[in-house]
């Protein structure tokens, strides 16, 4: 399913944003808000100074900046005898979400298009979602260049790659990793030893081969970063690049992103059937309810809820992706007797969540009907995004 990659800025409550939209033949499968003016921190690697050590909740608290405290796990191999004081290298892993600082890793990583370069585990992995015969022959292209100081996670983007381009990444990332690692030892404490890629380039390195059609843009500065990023690592792609001219008719409004955003921001979502979901982002988790609304199906009842929920299903796997929803999620479905049907609905919501990039678990369905999934942090979801915009009202969803 071929993709388009939108990226384009408008004015959210009154702060002027970056917004980027993942599109397919469906429509809007994912957006990111960046306000213009935001520095964001995540994946950049600091020269830290431990501020305080606390053994009662196994942490530490690493400044990376003077007064810009960040949490780091005293359960990460190496942590050991950390004091006060101490200078090291972290790497933000995790925004600063909701109450809660930032979270910051000693394991450094590297990511490129095919593959992950750590400090972290030590060994070779290879993604689980690659055929048996692309392991083998992977595992056997890496082996002997494989070094003992660093892991390396292969990811599913290497499938279809040559040995050369995979092998020419793994020298680059070892360039880099040896670089962050000498600016460490002589660089003064709080120095920026790696700056991050920006958000749309690393979205670029997260898209399969064949899925991505066409990048637009509307934004001269974005235009020449991916341009650059093109040219340099995958040349054969650059023509899928085209900059957005037309005045009269903005980008933002040919996508009809400004509905899309106002959309993913409300908490009712109406189905084509007539039912509806209700979501809720509370402190500890996402609740969503489906209800029957204006159906007005004439079939038995259990038919008419079989056929609500599966289309729930679907949008509710949608619904993660586009808000960025994390953490746990509590799905309260119409309640179906039929064990066949319940069955159903688990594996059409299982086959849907596994489209999703980032790694999301159907766990069960209680005793209740009430189905558990659980969806990875990677970044603030679009409600926490927008609500930091300077303007933004309480419950403007």
């Amino acid at each position: 399913m071929s993709k388009k990659l939108i990226l384009t800025g408008f004015p959210i409550h009154d702060t002027m944003c970056r917004v980027m939209a993942v599109m397919d033949e469906t429509g809007v499968v994912e957006l990111q808000v960046h306000p213009c003016q935001d520095d964001t921190i995540l994946g950049n690697i600091y020269i830290g100074k431990v501020n305080k050590v606390m053994p009662e909740i196994k942490g530490a608290f690493v400044d990376i900046k003077p007064n810009v405290p960040c949490y780091l796990s005293l359960e990460e191999e190496g942590m050991e005898g950390l004091r006060a004081g101490d200078e090291l290298l972290v790497q933000v892993e995790q925004e600063a979400l909701k109450s809660k600082v930032p979270k910051v890793t000693a394991n450094l990583s590297l990511a490129g298009k095919f593959m992950v370069v750590t400090l972290g585990r030590k060994e070779l992995g290879i993604s689980s979602r690659l055929d048996r015969e692309v392991r083998r022959s992977l595992k056997k292209w890496m082996e002997p260049y494989k070094r003992e100081d660093c892991g390396v996670i292969i990811r599913t983007n290497a499938a279809g790659a040559s040995k050369e381009e995979v092998l020419k990444e793994l020298f680059e990332l070892y360039q880099r990793m040896d670089t962050v690692l000498l600016k460490g030892r002589t660089r003064t404490c709080y120095s920026l030893a790696e700056q991050a890629v920006p958000y749309y380039i690393r979205e670029l390195k997260n898209q399969k081969d064949g899925d991505l059609e066409k990048i637009i843009t509307d934004i001269p500065e974005i235009h020449e970063n991916i341009l650059g990023y093109l040219t340099a690592y995958q040349p054969e792609k650059s023509q899928m690049l085209q900059f957005y001219e037309d005045r009269m008719l903005p980008l933002y409004k040919l996508f009809s992103l400004e509905k899309e955003v106002s959309d993913a921001l409300r908490q009712k979502i109406w189905l084509k059937s007539g039912g509806f979901l209700v979501i809720q982002q509370t402190e500890a988790f996402v609740a969503i309810d489906v209800n029957s609304g204006k159906f007005s199906g004439k079939k038995k009842a259990s038919e008419t809820y079989r056929k609500i929920n599966l289309e729930a299903a679907r949008e509710i796997a949608r619904q993660l992706r586009i808000r960025n929803l994390y953490g746990i999620i509590l799905v309260d479905f119409i309640n179906m007797d039929n064990p066949d049907h319940q069955d159903e609905l688990l594996h059409v919501l299982s086959a849907c969540c596994r489209k999703d990039p980032v790694r999301t678990n159907v766990v069960d369905m209680t005793r209740l009907q009430i189905v558990e999934i659980t969806r990875k942090k990677t970044r603030k979801s679009l409600h926490e995004q927008i609500g930091t915009l300077k303007g933004a009202k309480e419950g403007y969803v």
